[in-house]
Order: structure tokens, then C-alpha cells, then sequence
């Protein structure tokens, strides 16, 4: 299949080799996808081709990514190795309780939170890892508030690969910066925050011969739109009429918006969904943006305890606005209260994830009071990081401990406090029988 690099802005369109180290366009210093002019593939026969492909046992058909590898043809698999850990294969999970807290009839979550290192990341990074060797690189690195650097951390170990990180220092959560400790990556501690940093890095690399994951690497995009295949597979092509997503680095939308394009022009699809993006409060550069138009304006400082889209400059909101506005879809906020509230209620589906989902059931509920989202429309929400994530955050909600970067108290509405009790099986009974209902 052809490929290429493409810059993505409309008046320039240059195009590079798919073996350039670029991430950016040289011309125009705007952002890069990969591009495959002439791609086609029949519908029919491909459905059946990756729904076969769940039978066999190859570690490349076991991906959830690899298994659409028709989509990905930026790298031949007959010829170059694919870094794999099993990614993707996230479930689609229904959840009432959740659906009703939203104003919703159904609501079901496509948590990327199943994925080897718990996060969306995953299905992002064995693609750049994939690229990363098929380059000939030997040192990979990444700034990150948690996700990428735990994903970036085992899949460049997994390839052989020297893996550094670059973050905040305090403002990570350590369930986070353990994993990259785990998986053996250099880890760098800078005194700035993650905008700053990456700013850094971005020169590091040229000087240094060091191939950046962050997901200005149009790599990563291309493994996350896999993200999108699979939720069709899963629902046997039934396009949903939402896809509600976190905002952060505005990479997701960005590849969730570019699978469907490439879908829909080959006939996979006869719609697009309509997307919603929903940031924290302190962290919202893109929602102004939506609202205001114009120049689009950094948060210089940006503040949420959801640290995984704690991002004031997100490189991807070029791609990002494009998809919203092809999709007809909207750009939302959300408070600290209100992140934390909607956690605790998917808690109380049986569904754990890291603070940053929740803002997806937090938005939905403000989209249906606002008669944005009709109450019985198909909605799939994106959770995208494993409960363990942030382990801290869930203690200090239930025991009401938790509060805002500006030390407001946020309010335990859900919460779950542990109890202490004697050693004494009659008062515990007691307890119990006040508390919990008798079995039938």
C-alpha cells in the first residue's frame, strides 16, 4: 500500500516519506498524519476478514490493534516486526446506574482501561513502538502526566528499546510513575509543567537523534484510530449517534475522527457519529476555543486532579476542531465536583476508572440537561484509564479528604467511608442488620 506523512493543514498539504523523523511539517509547522492515497478495501470482505481474525492464536491477530492492520499501512507486517502485549480487545460495558445519573435510557462504556499497561495508550504506543524500530531508532521518550509514560515505558522495553521519560515533577499520580519505574524507563523529574516540558523535549530530540511517542507522533494516531474499528466490530457496524471522549492532548478525537473518515470514504460506514469532548474546568483551552473561535489561547497554568488531561496546550487541537465540527459535535467543561461525583457513580456500576474518564458520564449529564443530548440517544463514552490509576483519589473521595488544586473541599456526594468495627460478632451483626438488608 502507499504511504506517506501529509500535513494536515489545508494550505500547505505537503507530503514526506513515511521513513522521515518527522513530526511536524517542515513548511508550515503544522501537524503530520499518515496518509495512504488509493487505499480501498471492500467492506464485506474485510468485516469478515478481522472478525475471523479473533479465532486465531498469532500474537498479531490477538492485537486488538494488529487485527484491523488493513488500516494500518504505514508498516508492511509480512516484513517489519510488530510490537505487540495483546492491545485493544477493551469491552463495551453497559451501564444503567451510570445511564440514569446522565438523564440517559442506556449508556455503555468502551473502557480502554482493560489494556496491558490500563490505559487507552496502549493501542496508540504499539504502533509507535512499531515505527520506532522499523526506523532504527534505539532511544524513544515521551513527556507525560502518567498514561503515556507507563505505556511508552513497556512497549520500548518489550522492543528493546531505550525508553526515557520526561515529567512534572510532583504532579503525577505514583500508581502512574510506578509502572514506568517497573517497566525500566529512565525517568526524568522537571521542574515545569507539561507544556513546558514538552516544548523541551521537542528540541532534545532533534539534537539528540532521541524519537519522540507523544502524540504529535502521527504514528500514534494511527493506532488509536483502532480504537473506533474495534467499537464498530463490536457493535456489528451500528454507528452510534455519540462518541463522548475526555479532553486532554486532543489526540483520541483527533484519531477517533481520522478512523472514521477512512471508514465512511470506503464505504465501512454511511455516517459519522457526532463527537463531544469534555475537559476539566481548570484544564479547558479547547472548549473556550469552540465557544469563542478566533485565536486559540493556552492555559498557561492548568489545574484539575485529573491529571491525565491536566494539559493547557494540547498540540493536537488543529486535527481536534476538524472532527468536531465534520461531526457537528460540541466542546464541553466540567467541575472538580462534578468529575468526582460521576467516578463515584460508574464506581457504582462495577466499573472502576481513572478520574479523567469520568469527565465523559460528568459532560453527558450536563449535555442532556441542556437538551444538547436527547435522553434516549445511542451513546458509547470512552473511559480511558484503569480504576488502580490513581488509587489516592478514590481514597480521599470516600473518606472526604479530597479536595480541588485551590484546596476546596470537593464533597464525598457518593461516598463510601470504611468503618471501623470491635471484635465482637454480636455488634458487627448488629451492624450489619442495620445496614445491610437481610438475604432472601
Amino acid at each position: 500500500m502507499n504511504s506517506q506523512l501529509l500535513c494536515t493543514n489545508a494550505q500547505c498539504r505537503a507530503t514526506y516519506s513515511i521513513e522521515d523523523v518527522l513530526y511536524t511539517c517542515p513548511a508550515c509547522g503544522a501537524l503530520l498524519e499518515a496518509d495512504y492515497p488509493g487505499m480501498s478495501l471492500e467492506p464485506a470482505a474485510t468485516k469478515r476478514l478481522w472478525r475471523e481474525r479473533r479465532m486465531n492464536n498469532t500474537p498479531i491477530d490477538q492485537s486488538g490493534v494488529w487485527r484491523y492492520r488493513e488500516m494500518l499501512g504505514f508498516v508492511d507486517t509480512a516484513s517489519h516486526c510488530a510490537v505487540t502485549l495483546r492491545e485493544g480487545n477493551t469491552p463495551l460495558l453497559a451501564a444503567p446506574r451510570a445511564a440514569q445519573y446522565g438523564g440517559l435510557d442506556a449508556l455503555v462504556f468502551k473502557h480502554q482501561g482493560f489494556n496491558p499497561t490500563g490505559s487507552f495508550k496502549d493501542n496508540g504506543m504499539t504502533c509507535g513502538a512499531t515505527q520506532a524500530l522499523r526506523l532504527g531508532m534505539q532511544r524513544v521518550a515521551c513527556v507525560s502526566t502518567g498514561n503515556t509514560s507507563a505505556s511508552m515505558a513497556a512497549y520500548a522495553s518489550a522492543a528493546g528499546l531505550t525508553p526515557i521519560i520526561f515529567l512534572p515533577h510532583g504532579n503525577i499520580s505514583y500508581g502512574k510513575l510506578a509502572q514506568a519505574l517497573e517497566y525500566g524507563a529512565l525517568t526524568l523529574q522537571v521542574e515545569a509543567n507539561f507544556d513546558q516540558i514538552l516544548a523541551l523535549v521537542r528540541v532534545l530530540a532533534d539534537e539528540t537523534g532521541i524519537y519522540l511517542l507523544n502524540s504529535v507522533n502521527p504514528f500514534r494516531i494511527e493506532g488509536q484510530k483502532t480504537i473506533m474499528v474495534e467499537m464498530l466490530d463490536q457493535r456489528d457496524w451500528r454507528v452510534p449517534d455519540w462518541v463522548v471522549v475526555p479532553g486532554g492532548n486532543l489526540g483520541n478525537i483527533s484519531a477517533f475522527g481520522k478512523g472514521f473518515r477512512e471508514l465512511l470514504r470506503m464505504g465501512f460506514v454511511d455516517r459519522l457519529p457526532r463527537f463531544a469532548v469534555i475537559q476539566a474546568e481548570g484544564s479547558a483551552p479547547f472548549e473556550a476555543y469552540f465557544h469563542a473561535r478566533g485565536e486559540f489561547v493556552p492555559v498557561t497554568e492548568p489545574e484539575t486532579l485529573a491529571t491525565a488531561i491536566r494539559i493547557g496546550d494540547p498540540v493536537s487541537w488543529p486535527k481536534a476542531i476538524q472532527v468536531i465540527d465534520d461531526s457537528n459535535g460540541v466542546v464541553g467543561k466540567v467541575t472538580e465536583q462534578e468529575i468526582a461525583d460521576a467516578k463515584a457513580v460508574i464506581g457504582q456500576c462495577g466499573i472502576g476508572c481513572e478520574p479523567a474518564s469520568a469527565a465523559t458520564l460528568a459532560g453527558i449529564r450536563k449535555l442532556t440537561a441542556a437538551g444538547v443530548m436527547a435522553p434516549d440517544a445511542d451513546v458509547v463514552a470512552i473511559l480511558t484509564g484503569n480504576v488502580l490509576k490513581d488509587p489516592d483519589y478514590i481514597y480521599k473521595y470516600h473518606t472526604g479528604q479530597l479536595k480541588t488544586p485551590s484546596q476546596a473541599p470537593i464533597a464525598p456526594t457518593f461516598g463510601n467511608m470504611p468503618l471501623v468495627v470491635p471484635n465482637d460478632p454480636a455488634k458487627i451483626a448488629a451492624l450489619l442488620a442495620e445496614r445491610v438488608p437481610a438475604s432472601r
